[in-house]
């Protein structure tokens, strides 16, 4: 019986047509600007000073090349001393850490009673 369910089931989705019609052929729009634009939030509303001095972030690849994650990325370790892979101290305005962050941007503690509700799956509510 349930074979048989599933058979129907099967049949009914191989007739179904999707209610989506796409006008057009699909193609990447040739007009759209990929410079590098500030966030339209951020509270200078212009890019970080060292951002496109020639040389460096034009692109998000030459970004990540100078990228750090706790330390240096893309670098080979191993290959060379730790003392040339580069400072692990962030630049001015960058943070490794969720703690480093100004208070407003941290996590906020949980109290006793949402971590209570969360072990017993919110059945200490109810009473």
């Amino acid at each position: 019986m349930l074979a048989t369910r599933a058979l129907r089931q099967a049949v009914a989705h191989a007739e179904r047509t999707p209610l989506i019609r796409f006008v057009g052929k699909r193609e990447i729009p040739s007009n759209i600007d990929h410079t590098p634009q500030p966030h339209p939030a951020s509270p200078t509303g212009s890019l970080p000073a060292n951002f496109s001095n020639g040389n460096t972030h034009t692109t998000f690849s030459s970004y990540r090349d100078s990228a750090q994650q706790h330390g240096p990325l893309r670098k080979s370790i191993g290959a060379q001393p730790a003392s040339k892979l580069g400072s692990i101290v962030p630049p001015k305005g960058q943070y490794f850490d969720r703690n480093e962050l100004p208070e407003r941007f941290r996590r906020t503690p949980l109290s006793l009673a949402e971590i209570e509700a969360i072990e017993t799956g919110g059945a200490a509510l109810i009473g």
